[in-house]
C-alpha cells in the first residue's frame, strides 16, 4: 500500500469508521474503500467533500492522500505550498496554536470522571503510534515539507479529542507521550517554514506533554529542538540554557538511544556561536560515541533521527561559524560524499560556497552556489532559505564580479515563507 493512500485508511480507523462502516456511510461497495486505499482506485470528484467530512479533514488535504505518490527525483512540488502566504495561512496557523492552548489545558487538567467516551480514543490509542511514525516518514522522505501539514493538522484535531475523552490514567500517559511525538513534527514543519515562534510553541507543548507521560528522552528532543529555534535566531546564550537543561533530561533517558549525544551535537553548535572552538570540539567528539551504540532507534517512532551520519556537515558548519576555513573543508568534503536528502545537501552545498567566499575564490563559490540554489527551488524549504541567507552575507567584497552579483540577486529573491516574522529575529 502507498504512503499516503495507507494514511487515507489510518485515518478511517481514527475516526472510528471500519470499511464496511465508511462503505455504507458512503453508499459504495466495501471493495470500492478497499481499492481506495490500495491505490486502485480514486474516489470521484462528487464524492470527495462528503469522504473529507467523514475523515474530519479539508478537500486540499484529502487531495494530498489521495495524489499519486513519486520519488523524490522525479516528484513535482505541490501547487499551493500548505502552508502559502496570506490569509489561508494565517487562519491554519491560528487554528493550529487553537488546538495547542486546549491540549495544553487537557494535558494539565484531564478529564473528569464520567467524561462522555467517544471513538476517537479507543482509535488513537490502537493505531496512534503507527500513524505517526507515518507521518514521519512522509515529513522525512519529502522535498517539500509542508506537503505533510494536512494530515499533521487533521492529526492534531484528533489527539485533542482524544484527550478529552481519556478515562484512565494509563490512557492519559499514553495519550500525552503521542502528542510529545506529534507536536515535535508540527514544530519541525514550522521551523522549516522559518516560523520560529509557532514551532517554540510547539515544542514547549511537546516538552510539557513528555513531561507528562514521564518519557525523558522525548522530553529532552523536544527541549533540543527548541534550542534550535534560539541557534536560528541568533540566541546562542538562551540555546545553551536549554541544552544544558536537556541534557540533564536526557541523563535520566533510556541509554541505548541516542538522546544524549544528539544534545551534545547541538551543543557544539551553541559552542561554536559563541566563539568557543575547544568546547565545541569536546561536545562534536561526545557525540561521535553515538556510534558505540549499536541496535535499532526504530523503536521511537522518527522524533529521535540522531544516528551520527550528520556530524561531518555540522562538524563543517560549527568550523565554518568559528572562522576556521582550513578545518572545515575536510568535513564538509566528507559530507558532501555521503548520500543526503535534498536539505541536507543544499545545506552541505551552502557551506562550500561560504568556504569559497572566504578564500575569495569565485569560481568555487559559483559551483556550489548554483548548485543549492537548484535545491532551493524545488523544496521551497525555508530552511534552505536561511542557510543561503547566511551565503549571501559573505558575498559583499565579490559583488564586483557579474557572476557574484547575479548569485545575490536570485538568493534576494528566493520565496520567504514567515517574512515578517523572520525579521523580527534578524
Amino acid at each position: 500500500m502507498a504512503l499516503r493512500r495507507k494514511l487515507f485508511a489510518e485515518q478511517r480507523v481514527a475516526r472510528g469508521y471500519s470499511q464496511e462502516e465508511f462503505a455504507e456511510v458512503l453508499a459504495v461497495a466495501a471493495s470500492t474503500v478497499v481499492r481506495w486505499e490500495c491505490g486502485r482506485a480514486t474516489p470521484q470528484p462528487h464524492q470527495r467533500p462528503r469522504i473529507a467530512e467523514l475523515l474530519g479533514i479539508t478537500l486540499p488535504e484529502l487531495g494530498v492522500l489521495l495524489s499519486p505518490e513519486q520519488s523524490p527525483e522525479t516528484a513535482p512540488l505541490p501547487d499551493t505550498p500548505s502552508l502559502p502566504d496570506g490569509d489561508d495561512d494565517d487562519m491554519k496557523r491560528r487554528e493550529v496554536l487553537g488546538l495547542l492552548a486546549v491540549t495544553g489545558v487537557l494535558i494539565a487538567l484531564p478529564a473528569p470522571d464520567g467524561v462522555a467516551r467517544g471513538r476517537t480514543a479507543p482509535a488513537l490509542l490502537e493505531t496512534g503510534e503507527a500513524l505517526h511514525r507515518s507521518l514521519w516518514q512522509v515529513y522525512a522522505l519529502s522535498d517539500s515539507k509542508q506537503s505533510a501539514f494536512p494530515a499533521v493538522r487533521g492529526q492534531l484535531d484528533l489527539m485533542t479529542k482524544a484527550l478529552a475523552e481519556a478515562r484512565t490514567a494509563g490512557e492519559q500517559t499514553r495519550l500525552c507521550r503521542m502528542t510529545a511525538d506529534l507536536y515535535q513534527l508540527a514544530g519541525e514543519l514550522f521551523f522549516d517554514a522559518n516560523r520560529y515562534t509557532d514551532a517554540a510553541e510547539c515544542y514547549t507543548l511537546a516538552a510539557q506533554a513528555a513531561h507528562a507521560s514521564g518519557d525523558h528522552d522525548l522530553w529532552a528532543c523536544a527541549m533540543t529542538r527548541h534550542a534550535y529555534v534560539e541557534l536560528y535566531a541568533h540566541r546562542a546564550p538562551s540555546a545553551q540554557r536549554l541544552l544544558t537543561a536537556a541534557g540533564r533530561v536526557a541523563q535520566r533517558g533510556d541509554r541505548t538511544l541516542s538522546t544524549r549525544h544528539w544534545v551534545a551535537a547541538v551543543q557544539a553548535q551553541a559552542h561554536a556561536a559563541v566563539g568557543d572552538l575547544n568546547a565545541c570540539e569536546r561536545a562534536l567528539d561526545e557525540a561521535e560515541k553515538v556510534h558505540t551504540l549499536g541496535g535499532d532507534d526504530s523503536r521511537n517512532g522518527g522524533w529521535l533521527r540522531f544516528d551520527g551520519s550528520r556530524l561531518a556537515e555540522e562538524r563543517g558548519a560549527c568550523y565554518l561559524q568559528l572562522g576556521r576555513p582550513e578545518l572545515a573543508e575536510e568535513a564538509l568534503t566528507a559530507a558532501l560524499a555521503q548520500p543526503l536528502s535534498l536539505r541536507r545537501r543544499a545545506a552541505v552545498l551552502s557551506d562550500l560556497a561560504v568556504l569559497g567566499a572566504y578564500r575569495r575564490d569565485i569560481s568555487q563559490v559559483v559551483h556550489f552556489a548554483e548548485q543549492a540554489l537548484g535545491l532551493a527551488d524545488r523544496s521551497h524549504s525555508g530552511f534552505v532559505g536561511k542557510k543561503l541567507d547566511g551565503l549571501r552575507g559573505r558575498l559583499a567584497p565579490l559583488l564586483a564580479d557579474a557572476r557574484v552579483s547575479e548569485l545575490d540577486h536570485r538568493i534576494a529573491a528566493l520565496p520567504r515563507t514567515a517574512r515578517r516574522e523572520g525579521h523580527a529575529y534578524e
